[in-house]
């Protein structure tokens, strides 16, 4: 189904839990977050419901994040679910890494397509840092795994900190070299966490592709039309480097997505304080669909956050979902 601003909106990322096995200092408070009531929350059943109305609409790519979920209990059942629902052709997941090593077989079986794993450094100290809690070689064994298993292409998603891992740059074009995996530079948003390090910490991807044009011979990779990522490769190297510019370049006039959070709000725009909360007609397939349509032709034509460097979404980026 096309938006108000002609845009063909084929892809929704689904929140599973604002809960999280580590914490990061740009997403989520030291000392954690307060535990929702179950009942808050989406069932599986309840998830599945939206899906198979969304596919109806014309979504058929699917992305689960968290938080983290792969701390879900029997997620490889809700991936198999979603794989078989008519009309969805791309089930995949955005994870930190650290229990994918373990469930990486049973997830490609259930149907699992595509993993993005969030890697904002490759030194084992700093990874501890950042994160607060987390072990990088968990994080580095589940990459390695996703790849000799063929869950592939394997997207490692780095948020340009600087001060922080900007000196590691090349350390990151590297990685590609003898590894098929695509490196994709984020650039810092001013949501939730990320507001308290922005005006410090945040680094453009421009000046980050131009340190590495300066030390390698860079070309430039061809990407779909709705593609958030500029794609780029060392000739030679196995694998990719991209760059996700949400703030210096951005890219709302092909945006093709929606999201739907672990309570049930579904939000057209990231940056939008605007949501549609889909708990009330889960048992209403016709208001269901009203809803779901309501959304996209709702969803606003761009976001400001060039203009005024804030976010109007009034949630943190746990609870809406990477």
């Amino acid at each position: 189904m096309k938006d108000s601003y002609g845009r063909n909106i084929n892809y929704l990322r689904i929140s599973l839990t604002d809960r999280c096995n580590l914490r990061c200092i740009y997403c989520m408070p030291k000392e954690g977050i307060v535990k929702r009531p179950y009942g808050d929350l989406l069932r599986f059943e309840d998830i599945l419901k939206i899906i198979k109305a969304a596919a109806t609409l014309g979504i058929n790519k699917i992305r689960y994040t968290g938080g983290e979920p792969l701390i879900m209990k029997d997620i490889e059942y809700l991936i198999r679910e979603t794989a078989s629902i008519k009309g969805i052709t791309d089930v995949a997941i955005t994870t930190n890494g650290i229990l994918l090593c373990d469930m990486a077989d049973k997830l490609k079986e259930a149907g699992l397509k595509r993993v993005n794993i969030s890697l904002d450094t490759l030194k084992a100290d700093k990874y501890k840092f950042i994160t607060r809690c987390g072990n990088l070689d968990a994080v580095l064994k589940s990459i390695d795994k996703c790849l000799s298993i063929g869950l592939t292409p394997v997207k490692i998603n780095t948020v340009l900190l600087k001060g922080f891992n900007d000196t590691e740059i090349m350390d990151f074009v590297e990685f590609t070299k003898n590894l098929p995996v695509d490196i994709r530079f984020i650039e810092l948003m001013p949501i939730g966490e990320g507001k308290k390090l922005y005006e410090n910490d945040n680094l453009s991807s421009e000046v980050v592709l131009k340190q590495i044009e300066d030390n390698f011979d860079v070309i430039s990779q061809p990407t779909s039309k709705s593609s958030t990522v500029s794609l780029y490769k060392v000739r030679g190297y196995k694998g990719n480097i991209g760059f996700i510019s949400p703030m210096s370049c951005k890219f709302c006039k092909d945006c093709n997505r929606l999201r739907l959070t672990s309570i049930g709000d579904l939000k057209p725009c990231l940056h939008s304080d605007k949501v549609i909360n889909l708990k009330h007609c889960l048992n209403d397939e016709k208001l269901l669909l009203e809803e779901l349509k309501r959304g996209i032709l709702g969803k606003p034509e761009e976001h400001n956050m060039s203009s005024k460097h804030k976010s109007e979404s009034k949630k943190m980026m746990y609870q809406i979902g990477g």
